[in-house]
């Protein structure tokens, strides 16, 4: 099968739907990696690589390589920033570090090296991209055990950014590690009082006293 021949035909598939929502769109990637499923490493990453070159479906690329296991046991560092070029808002980010950066450093295929070293990037999305990656560490839905020293390294390196996609990321990635060492994250707010972001504060402060990012909006 011709990679860019597959990644054109669900591309065509995709944008033939009544509506680009996600459900439907999800339906017709699994069908893709239903019918890809015997299909070797190579092919699903040149398919996926394709479709983002497109700079279009991104989420949809990076479930391809997910959910392909031969595929994504194949990522090193290399092939994940390759995959990750283009990455410029909230959504294309998210994804990429939810469905693959984030799973592939829990899982061991990635050194940690490579996340701390996107939070010195002068891009602020790949900076994101490196909190958001924490967030795989932790969430037990999600197959998170709970990793304190490598979230919270992360955080550090991002203490005192003040951006607003990395503070809002910032937040997030605490509140994740909540459930697992309120402890630790108490002590992180402590040391870190004087630099922390306002926002990062509050909210964090918010989930460990009350299981909530802003109690006040559910009353």
């Amino acid at each position: 099968m011709d990679p860019k021949n597959l990644a054109e035909d669900l591309i065509s598939d995709l944008e033939s739907l009544p509506v680009l929502r996600t459900a439907p769109m999800r339906a017709v990637r699994r069908s893709y990696s239903k019918r890809l499923a015997t299909e070797d490493a190579e092919t699903i990453y040149q398919v996926a690589s394709t479709i983002l070159e497109k700079h279009k479906h991104h989420w949809i690329a990076y479930e391809l390589v997910r959910y392909h296991p031969k595929c994504y046991q194949s990522l090193n560092a290399t092939r994940l920033e390759k995959l990750g070029r283009g990455i410029n808002s909230w959504g294309t980010v998210d994804s990429f570090a939810r469905t693959l950066s984030g799973p592939a450093w829990r899982d061991g295929l990635i050194p940690s090296a490579t996340i701390f070293k996107w939070t010195h990037s002068d891009d602020r999305w790949w900076r994101r991209a490196a909190l958001v990656s924490t967030v795989a560490l932790n969430v037990r839905s999600r197959g998170g055990v709970g990793d304190v020293d490598n979230t919270l390294a992360v955080c550090e390196m991002l203490v005192e950014d003040r951006d607003d996609m990395v503070v809002k990321a910032h937040s997030w990635a605490l509140r994740e590690l909540v459930v697992h060492d309120p402890d630790a994250v108490e002590k992180f707010l402590t040391t870190h009082d004087e630099y922390l972001h306002a926002r990062v504060k509050r909210e964090v402060r918010n989930k460990l006293e009350t299981g909530l990012k802003n109690p006040k909006a559910v009353n």
